[in-house]
């Protein structure tokens, strides 16, 4: 008897220190963002709590990456237990033993009433079916992260954070439940709840994906690109644009053109021609104001700087009615506010320019970020502008955006360049209150472009102007002065859990002055000299003075309804002169468009299906016209991996870039405002239907669309009004005004497109498709469908990107069908009574030849810096190669005639381009 009492003692002790143990793992908490392979998550968290950890190592080489808020050690090892179908124990000396869920126990390693704890433990749950709300930050600056995806594990129901980084989530089904929080360019995280945490203003911190990689057996994460479950929308990541092979610049526009349906063989543009679409028809809006001019020198290079950019995400078509103004697409950028952590500075150069940044907290409410670049004349500047500005002859362009026109002879010329450009940002953000926020947004981008010849000839022979010469002066302007300033001040107020409200007023100009104007200047023998003007001036100027609320409440877990009210105030010039003294085209007109929009979003069949009805009404005084815009999507996961997407809506555009289809100066185009009779309001109505498949590792995307355009606008000189009549002009004084070279008509595109991507692993990539058409019909160029210039039939992308370390290897190639161009057919040249020559061209079929086919590969490699802490990326270095093999891909024809004939020349993109670019930063 008294054995077994002696017995029981010594296990009730045994047993009581093993409990010990237990209560010791409750009292360990975590707060900590731990990455790496589940073994060296073992060693930091044995490290940071001076526990020992035995598992096998190579058995937990597991992808790994949690953050933990208050989380008691025993309840995280519970959740990693059944994660990775794992058990734990805690045997002799406290050790804390990880084996296999089916490993037997070693009884040598085992304290006396040690327990096997696994994947069946739970934490009991205290409340159940709860609203939660917060906020997704970045966990390295303190930056609100916008429409962060937020699932909760186990159940279809989740939600995005909106443009501050708020989410609610109703019906949470218990206070223990797992978060999935996903972000492109961030760590994926799974975040377990538990009782202690808050339910209201709960904050969720995020790591960027930017520490070194361990060799992992399974790397999760998605760095660059994903295309989201709403029907047609894309988002890229600004942090990992450095990955993709780039000409001189991190661009965030060029990146949109690797994708599906988005054109990328048009390397001297980077605003966005979206399923054949033009630029003007995407709406590009940042920090809540629109932004007409979106590139840099001659449209190599997008206006946008990387550095001072949160978020960008591009809606191919179907977007919803909190958007509208435009026929196409919306590209809607959210620039950074700034560190509200520390003070932050860095930058980059390249062979193009010089790029710096600085990011400072103000107190405990209030950021800033500056942002400013700048080119040089580097090699690669010089190279483009020199691209450019190659031809030195007389010609007859269809240079596409720019336009080309007569330089006279090229002999004798003095050429003094003065070029360069720059982009500012700025952003200071106030806290005012847990519930309002205030921030402040600045940009200001311009190109400055010189390329003026002067010439002198102090004696010659020969005829002109009546008789013998003794000299003649010879002056060319060539200035081009072009960009966009803008800014926006932006109200933001958490009125409760369930509702928020924005408000923002903004302000944006985008102007362009173009000089190419020319001065001949002629003495004869007595010293008497003449002078003789002629050449083109340009001058467009638009400003935007806007005011938009939107309102967002969350009325249940599976209804939500956004609403608002816009203002617009347009105050758009446009004057084209010729000759000095001919005033071609003249418009100053102000117009106010204020309309008021609503959605709702419902979850139906267990949150399976997806719908959103919507409705936008806009009125526009210059025509005194009212504008209904319904718009309509749908989403429907069959299962898990299988979605179903369409959608439909109707989407008017007020202010319009009209394309100048003059052959003999070279195609442009202007900003101009429509006017209900010359400039009809244009419209289209998108249908749009889709499906994907999706794993974890892949995704396979297929989307139909079709576009009816209707008031498709150009402006053409081909037609002068003239008492002469016909095409090409000819003599007689003007009969009607040059406003009535304004032609409308009607147009349509569809296509299909294609995508297969490999999402995750250090491997990954895409592969996309795009089939289209792209067709206008104006009456005055016939009555048949043409292509019109953006159609591009078949085009072909491949994306490869490896990571290896710090390492990241990468490489693009893209193929498309050459685009189409007119031609002219025949002409010759007239020397005009004042001793001037001028040529005329029988111009042929709108857009009836096309250019060769276009394709290129380009690679590039960067190597990640570290600082002292091996896991803190410091900056990188990087080289580029575009087109490798030296492709001349025709950028446009340039015509000359000689001899009463028209002499044909390619005038060819960027050949093999280099580029070196350093990137350093703080932290």
């Amino acid at each position: 008897m008294n054995r077994k009492i002696v017995l029981l003692i010594i296990f009730t002790l045994l047993s009581t220190q093993a409990l010990k143990a237990q209560v010791k793992l409750r009292e360990v908490l975590l707060n900590k963002y731990y990455r790496g392979s589940l073994a060296s998550v073992f060693d930091s968290i044995a490290v940071d709590h001076n526990l020992k950890f035995s598992f096998d190592r190579e058995r937990l080489r597991y992808s790994f990456a949690e953050r933990y808020a208050d989380m008691p050690l025993d309840v995280a090892l519970k959740y990693i237990c059944k994660d990775y179908e794992l058990k734990y124990y805690i045997g002799a000396g406290n050790v804390i033993f990880v084996l296999d869920k089916n490993q037997k126990v070693d009884p040598k390693t085992m304290a006396s009433g040690t327990q096997e704890i696994g994947e069946k433990a739970k934490v009991a749950a205290l409340k159940k079916n709860y609203l939660l709300t917060g906020r997704v930050v970045d966990a390295a600056s303190g930056e609100s992260l916008p429409y962060v995806n937020i699932t909760i594990v186990g159940t279809k129901q989740g939600t995005a954070t909106n443009a501050d980084g708020y989410f609610t989530l109703n019906k949470v089904p218990t206070d223990t439940s797992t978060l999935f929080i996903s972000y492109l360019g961030y760590h994926k995280t799974s975040f377990h709840l538990n009782p202690d945490l808050p339910k209201a203003g709960l904050i969720i911190e995020l790591n960027p994906d930017n520490e070194l990689e361990e060799v992992l057996v399974v790397a999760d994460k998605e760095d660059l690109m994903k295309v989201s479950e709403k029907v047609s929308m894309i988002k890229i990541s600004p942090q990992k644009l450095a990955m993709l092979p780039n000409v001189g610049e991190k661009d965030i526009m060029r990146s949109f053109q690797l994708m599906p349906g988005v054109s990328a063989s048009n390397e001297s543009s980077s605003g966005l021609y979206v399923r054949g679409g033009t630029p003007d028809q995407n709406l590009v809006v940042y920090d809540g104001f629109t932004v007409y001019q979106v590139d840099h020198l001659y449209g190599f290079y997008s206006a946008f700087n990387s550095n001072a950019i949160k978020d960008v995400q591009l809606y191919k078509g179907g977007f919803e009615p909190k958007y509208g103004g435009r026929l196409s697409s919306v590209t809607e950028i959210t620039g950074k506010d700034g560190n509200s952590k520390g003070f932050n500075v860095g930058g980059d150069i390249s062979l193009l320019s010089i790029n710096a940044y600085l990011e400072s907290p103000f107190g405990e409410n209030a950021t800033l970020l500056l942002a400013a670049r700048r080119s040089y004349k580097g090699p690669l500047y010089n190279k483009i502008f020199n691209k450019f500005n190659s031809s030195n002859s007389t010609t007859t362009t269809q240079r596409p955006g720019f336009g080309g026109g007569p330089r006279g002879n090229a002999s004798n010329f003095a050429t003094t360049v003065s070029s360069y450009f720059y982009d500012l940002n700025g952003k200071f953000t106030y806290k005012v209150s847990k519930k309002d926020a205030l921030s402040l947004s600045l940009y200001n981008g311009t190109d400055n472009l010189d390329n003026s010849q002067e010439a002198q000839a102090p004696s010659f022979g020969g005829g002109g102007f009546g008789g013998s010469g003794r000299g003649f002066g010879f002056n060319v302007n060539d200035v081009t002065n072009y960009g966009n300033m803008g800014g926006s001040l932006r109200w933001t107020r958490k009125w409760s859990d369930r509702f928020f409200s924005t408000s923002v007023l903004s302000y944006s100009n985008y102007y362009s002055d173009r000089d190419r104007s020319n001065e001949n200047t002629l003495t004869d023998e007595d010293g008497n000299s003449r002078t003789i003007k002629n050449g083109t001036i340009e001058n467009n100027d638009l400003k935007d003075f806007s005011f938009k609320t939107d309102l967002e409440y969350a009325w249940t877990k599976d209804n939500a309804i956004k609403l608002g009210a816009y203002a617009t105030n347009y105050k758009i010039k446009y004057n084209y002169s010729q000759n000095d003294t001919s005033t071609i085209l003249d418009r100053n007109t102000t117009g106010n468009l204020a309309g008021i929009y609503i959605q709702d979003k419902q979850n139906l069949l267990g949150d399976k299906l997806s719908l959103e009805p919507g409705l936008r009404f806009s009125y526009f005084d210059q025509t005194s016209k009212g504008y209904i815009e319904p718009r309509f999507s749908a989403n429907y996961r069959f299962n898990s991996k299988v979605t179903f997407k369409a959608a439909t809506g109707k989407y008017y555009q007020f202010a319009n870039r009209v394309v100048r289809e003059d052959v003999l100066s070279g195609s442009r185009d202007f900003w101009i405002l429509s006017d209900g009779s010359n400039v009809p309001v244009s419209s289209a109505i998108h249908y749009i239907i889709g499906a994907s498949y999706e794993t974890r590792q892949y995704l396979f995307s297929a989307e139909y669309y079709y576009k009816d355009l209707n008031g498709v606008t150009e402006y053409s000189l081909r037609f002068n009004p003239t008492r002469g009549g016909g095409p090409g002009g000819g003599g007689g004084a003007p009969t009607t005004s040059y406003e009535e070279n304004f032609f409308s008509g009607v147009g349509y595109s569809q296509g299909i497109e294609f995508l297969i991507q490999k999402k995750v692993g250090n491997y990954n990539g895409w592969i996309s498709y795009s089939l289209g058409e792209a067709r206008n019909k104006i009456a005055t160029y016939g009555d048949d469908y043409y292509s019109a210039s953006q159609d591009v039939t078949h085009e072909l992308k491949i994306v490869n990107i490896y990571k290896l370390g710090r390492w990241n290897f990468s490489g693009d190639w893209v193929f498309a069908t050459g685009r189409p161009y007119t031609a002219p057919q025949g002409g010759y040249e007239l020397t005009l009574l004042d001793g001037t020559t001028q040529s005329f061209i029988n111009i042929g079929a709108k857009n009836g030849s096309r250019l060769p086919n276009y394709h290129r590969l380009d690679l590039a490699v960067n190597y990640e810096l570290r600082g002292a802490d091996a896991h803190n990326n410091i900056g990188s270095i990087g080289v580029s190669f575009f087109n490798v093999y030296n492709r001349k891909n025709v950028w446009y024809k340039e015509f000359q005639i000689a001899d009463n004939q028209v002499v044909e020349t390619n005038v060819n993109y960027l050949g093999f381009t280099p580029n070196l670019t350093l990137t350093l930063k703080l932290r």
